[in-house]
């Protein structure tokens, strides 16, 4: 058995058509159901986060393997794949491995030095795994991943880079709206961006601080570290009325700040404009809220030289010696070295292979 990876993410991808092939928890299953059910391969995950899409299969051959994952991901993801081939890539063997090193250790993240991919990998093969469709091969390596990217948070700096993008995006709403310092201000979500965005705020002197997300208690929590108030996401229509500042960062899988809750919301506060940083993909807000008055929205498009830049060259080098892989990969916990496969060409697929 070899690793075959197939995947697109934020850094080929645009993100409009990215967003279009995030799978939830049920196209996931049907997915990896799929792709096991196929004689050519035995064990599979599927990674899908806010900025990326692979599958990670152990396949009998490449080329059947590669046909078989091109045409599954087009399938479950709605998605022509004519949309997807020129920003798809693969790896197979060792670099398939190189690459899964590398995203667990946030090192081909949007934003370098998160700690949430590290979870989403976990959770990938967890998943795979209780429903029998990862084993023994998948898991060996996986496991020496996480290992590697713990490591990576353990030894160097590379987490310090996740403050970047907030703290920008801030500097850019209050050049729109004023000084943040004083205001009242509101974040959506609870994971790690979430207590990045709570701490950027209380750093640029907000006064009143409100945290909503899908849990309650995980809210409250957040809330509380911060100095702030949980409140509950059917609150929100009522707290954008009075908040001058919104940062949103949900794993939503779909728009949670409709432009019709926005546009009431203006109603009540005419005079009073609206900073709203949006860094979850896909959008947690409308898009459409930036052609309302008073409204002002920065996404992760505006931010891209920010993302680019996040990590110093050191950091990365750093990463870089941590997670380059001690052994080879043969199938099976094998040692053994391949000729890397020949790359395709298959008509307008623009295929790209590292082997």
């Amino acid at each position: 058995m070899s690793l075959l990876c197939l995947g697109l993410s934020h850094r080929d991808t645009p993100l409009p058509l990215l967003e279009r092939v995030v799978l939830g928890r049920d196209q996931t299953q049907k997915l990896l159901d799929d792709l096991v059910a196929a004689s050519l391969v035995s064990e599979a995950m599927v990674l899908s986060t806010c900025n990326r899409v692979e599958i990670y299969a152990c396949v009998e051959k490449f080329h059947p393997g590669l046909a078989l994952t091109s045409e599954l991901l087009s399938r479950h993801t709605g998605v022509p794949f004519e949309d997807l081939a020129g920003h798809v890539y693969v790896h197979y063997d060792e670099r398939a491995v190189q690459h899964l090193f590398t995203v667990a250790a946030s090192l081909d993240s949007m934003l370098v030095g998160e700690h949430q991919i590290l979870g989403q990998v976990r959770d990938a093969f967890r998943f795979a795994q209780e429903r029998g469709h990862a084993g023994r091969e998948l898991h060996a390596i996986v496991e020496d991943a996480l290992h590697a990217a713990k490591r990576v948070h353990a030894e160097t700096r590379i987490d310090a880079a996740g403050n970047a993008l907030v703290d920008r995006g801030l500097r850019l709403l209050s050049e729109r709206i004023g000084e943040l310092s004083g205001k009242s201000a509101l974040v959506i979500g609870a994971g790690a961006m979430a207590s990045v965005a709570a701490a950027a705020l209380r750093g640029a002197g907000v006064g009143a601080l409100f945290v909503t997300s899908r849990t309650m208690s995980r809210a409250t929590r957040l809330a509380a570290r911060y100095s702030g108030t949980g409140i509950e996401l059917a609150g929100l229509a009522g707290i954008l009325s009075d908040v001058d500042v919104v940062v949103s960062c949900t794993g939503a899988a779909g728009t949670v700040v409709p432009a019709a809750t926005v546009e009431t919301a203006m109603t009540k506060r005419p005079t009073r404009p609206l900073g709203i940083l949006d860094i979850a993909l896909p959008h947690d807000v409308d898009p459409d809220v930036a052609a309302l008055p008073g409204v002002v929205r920065i996404d992760l498009e505006t931010l891209r030289p920010v993302l680019a830049d996040s990590a110093t060259a050191d950091d990365v080098r750093r990463v870089a010696a941590v997670v380059a892989p001690r052994r080879r990969w043969g199938g099976r916990g094998r040692s053994r070295t391949r000729r890397p496969p020949p790359a395709c060409d298959r008509g307008d697929r623009a295929w790209r292979v590292s082997g």
